[in-house]
This record gives structure tokens, C-alpha cells and sequence, in this order.
């Protein structure tokens, strides 16, 4: 990989126009605290408030940081569709798509995470369905049926064929969803086709069965389009 690069500070095009709006308007308010500031305030506060005010700067601009990723090779590979911990891995019950018994895994995404999804695997997308929710805590399983929704339903391209959902779901602070693709789009292993403005949730399900291994367990640190959340036998391959 190119080392500059792999290095330079990317903005993702998700993010526009709040990557550029919000950390104008932190520059604008401290422009007006400093004017303010040296009028009404001890110089002490006025330098708390601009540090502050700087911290939230730096925030803005890395909460829609858009990282150079390059996904592991290997066709049994499941990789993560998010940054985040991993809050739950739990067998359920998935009668619409997969058809029976399926492994969802569950992350959670806090507002210093990159928030950009990204495909497990070489798939295609099948259909997407947006629900519309509420906005509680993500970190609960218990979001995945109230809150705000969007499930990007995928079959395999490689054997074998499964079909899996990658759901994208807001949280207390996240207020919007975005999706870019489309039913009967192919993406890549680890392509970029979304984000999560801010703290949020990001599942991939699965089928439960014999031939999935899950790779991960509650409470890893993982990223997306590079850690290995589940893998096929290798005599599936």
C-alpha cells in the first residue's frame, strides 16, 4: 500500500454538507466567544472556551474521517460492516430472507468511531427496507426492533451462496441514515455504501449453521472492512 496514502486525512463524501457546516459554524462561534470574551471575561475563560470550542473543532472534522481501508483477501471471509464494539452475538429466528435459524451480530458505534458501513463480502444487493423507529440506546439488542431502521438485504456471490442483511440502525444520538446503493448493485468485499450520523448500531446477520465460524466475541474492537467477524469452513470455500 502507498504509505502517503494510507496516511492522508480523507472526508467522506457521506458526511458532506455536515463535514463542512458544523465545523465552520464551531469556527464562527469562536471567533464570536473571542470577541465577546475580551469584552465581559477573564482571559482564563476565554482560553477554557477556545480549547473547548477547538476539541469540538478536531471532533467534527474526525467523526467523518473516511480511512484508507483494504479488505482481507479470502472468499470465506465475512468481514465487519462497521467500527465499534461488538455488544451482543445472539441465534435468532430470521423467517423473511434467511429462512430460518440466523447468528446476529450486533455492534455498537459511539460518536469517536468512524460511522461509514461497508459490504461483508463480494454480494449483491437484493432489496432494502427502511423503517421508520425510535431513537434509543444502541447499545441495547433491544434497538434493533424499535429503533429507526434501514436493512440492506445481500446475497453471496461466492459459494456458498448465502443470503445475510447488513441493518443499519440509529441510536440516541444518531438521527440519519444514509444508504447509497440500490437493489441489483454488486459490491465489493469492504466497499463503502453508507454511513451513520453519529452514535449508532450496525448489525450483520447470518445463517446459524455448521459452516459459519463467528470470529469475534462480545466486547472486540472491530473495523470495518477489516475485521474478520465470521469465516466459512474451509472445505466450503
Amino acid at each position: 500500500m502507498d504509505i502517503k496514502k494510507a496516511t492522508q486525512f480523507r472526508i467522506t463524501k457521506y458526511g458532506m454538507p455536515q463535514a463542512v457546516f458544523y465545523p465552520v459554524a464551531v469556527l464562527v462561534l469562536a471567533a464570536i466567544w473571542l470577541a465577546v470574551g475580551l469584552a465581559y471575561f477573564p482571559l482564563w475563560l476565554i482560553i477554557a472556551g477556545k480549547i473547548i470550542l477547538f476539541a469540538v473543532f478536531i471532533w467534527m472534522l474526525s467523526f467523518f474521517r473516511d480511512p484508507v481501508r483494504i479488505a482481507p483477501m479470502g472468499k470465506n471471509l465475512l468481514i465487519s460492516p462497521a467500527d465499534g464494539t461488538v455488544a451482543d452475538i445472539e441465534t435468532i429466528d430470521e423467517p423473511e430472507f434467511i429462512n430460518g435459524k440466523a447468528l446476529r451480530i450486533g455492534i455498537f458505534l459511539s460518536v469517536f468511531n468512524v460511522h461509514i458501513n461497508r459490504a461483508p463480502c463480494k454480494c449483491r444487493v437484493e432489496k432494502i427496507v427502511y423503517k421508520k423507529g425510535s431513537f434509543k440506546d444502541a447499545r441495547h439488542p433491544h434497538a434493533t426492533k424499535v429503533n429507526e431502521a434501514n436493512a440492506i438485504y445481500l446475497q453471496r456471490l461466492d459459494e456458498p451462496q448465502d443470503k445475510m442483511i447488513v441493518r443499519q440502525i440509529s441510536g440516541a444520538i444518531a438521527r440519519h441514515i444514509v444508504c447509497c446503493t440500490e437493489a441489483g448493485q454488486m459490491l465489493d468485499s469492504g466497499e463503502q455504501f453508507g454511513m451513520i450520523k453519529f452514535g449508532s448500531r450496525t448489525e450483520l446477520i447470518i445463517p446459524a449453521n455448521e459452516k459459519n465460524v463467528c470470529k469475534v466475541e462480545i466486547g472486540d474492537k472491530v473495523r470495518a472492512g477489516l475485521t474478520i467477524l465470521a469465516e466459512y469452513k474451509q472445505d466450503n470455500k
